[in-house]
């Protein structure tokens, strides 16, 4: 096997604890010695032990000369957990092979450097696309210190979320469906608006058939509207936060908070997007899934303030100008100021189709004859 091919294995690993470690990245190793693998491991969750921990006490003193095959750069500092490169140097590994460096201002090359000098060999750069693409939104959170937030939409062909009535079940498959829940646990919260939750009433929960982490319930909710026996109030599966303007019904925002939930009001009168996410920030949630309607869609769009749109297409046309549209609000004026997008992929999914687009940056090609 060549160094790509242990690299994936490391990979894969920390592929499979997606949801797990936030607000930590996600991270694997593998440990291997005259072509055989003595150790592996992966980061499970924030303040256990690292991938490299796993995989070197997998392989105990057989690590002794061995190469270790990381995802990401061994941290260097104390923190939750004692430095990863100090165990790496320990345990007599002669060989470390890195596929990304840490954008984390409190490692970012500090830990290549510790092991070289060590006198330890070290490579970068061994499937490093596929390691930051699994990190993206930690990459994101480290160089913003907002959330990456991924708008998740369901439509017929003709981009309607719900017919004229309002009536919005099922427009895509149960396959589809299933994957929305796998990017729910995937996601450290999820975020929708009061009238999502007057009309639907969801519980937005993780159901996967065999099991999965609830992400934390975010409403916006400008005027306190909510009602008091809406489900994400009173089910308690998980921490519940509503964002409010500044002039809401004191008592009933007590009552609200008797149930557990959260009721944070912003000082100015409305909730804005850019406020939202910096709070969240704080708070140390490093992915968000926007499941909301089409004005919230809108909202985030209007403020550029969306990293990915997962948007699944069923093959109904719904038809109507009254029908409610993926996106709301009063639109551009013009075709040529619309938001510019790229797609990253097109799949198919049950008897639909899973798009994923992320914002094109610049215009380095251009769709169609100016």
């Amino acid at each position: 096997m060549q160094d790509y091919d242990y690299m994936k294995l490391a990979l894969t690993m920390a592929q499979a604890t997606s949801g797990q470690a936030s607000p930590n990245p996600k991270v694997g190793a593998v440990v291997v010695k005259n072509g055989e693998v003595l150790g592996m491991g992966a980061h499970l969750k924030a303040g256990t032990p690292h991938a490299e921990v796993h995989a070197i006490n997998a392989a105990g003193e057989q690590a002794k000369g061995a190469d270790i095959y990381v995802t990401l750069e061994p941290c260097s500092h104390y923190g939750k957990t004692p430095p990863c490169a100090d165990l790496i140097i320990r345990s007599g590994i002669k060989r470390v092979v890195v596929a990304a460096l840490d954008p984390n201002p409190l490692v970012a090359g500090n830990g290549i450097a510790k092991l070289k000098k060590a006198g330890i060999e070290v490579e970068i750069g061994v499937g490093e696309a596929d390691a930051n693409a699994m990190n993206e939104s930690f990459y994101h959170f480290i160089q913003t210190k907002t959330p990456y937030v991924t708008i998740k939409a369901a439509a017929s062909l003709d981009g309607k979320t719900a017919a004229k009535t309002g009536d919005s079940k099922w427009i895509t498959s149960p396959e589809s469906r299933l994957d929305v829940h796998q990017l729910r646990h995937e996601h450290d919260a999820i975020l929708t608006g009061v009238n999502t939750i007057i009309h639907d009433n969801p519980h937005l929960t993780t159901r996967l058939p065999r099991g999965g982490k609830n992400p934390i319930r975010i409403v916006l909710d400008t005027h306190l509207r909510i009602p008091l026996e809406s489900n994400v109030i009173q089910d308690r599966a998980v921490q519940t936060i509503i964002f409010t303007g500044s002039e809401v019904d004191t008592r009933k925002s007590e009552s609200i908070q008797q149930f557990g939930v959260e009721v944070f009001s912003f000082p100015q009168q409305s909730v804005l997007i850019p406020d939202v996410l910096k709070e969240l920030g704080k708070r140390n949630m490093i992915s968000v899934l926007v499941e909301g309607g089409s004005e919230i869609h809108s909202s985030f769009i209007e403020n550029e303030a969306f990293q990915q749109i997962v948007l699944y297409i069923a093959p109904k046309i719904i038809g109507g100008k009254n029908a409610i549209p993926l996106i709301g609000g009063q639109g551009i004026e013009l075709v040529g100021n619309a938001k510019k997008l790229k797609f990253e992929s097109v799949e198919p999914i049950g008897c639909d189709l899973k798009i994923i687009a992320k914002p094109r940056k610049e215009d380095k090609f251009v769709c169609s004859p100016e």
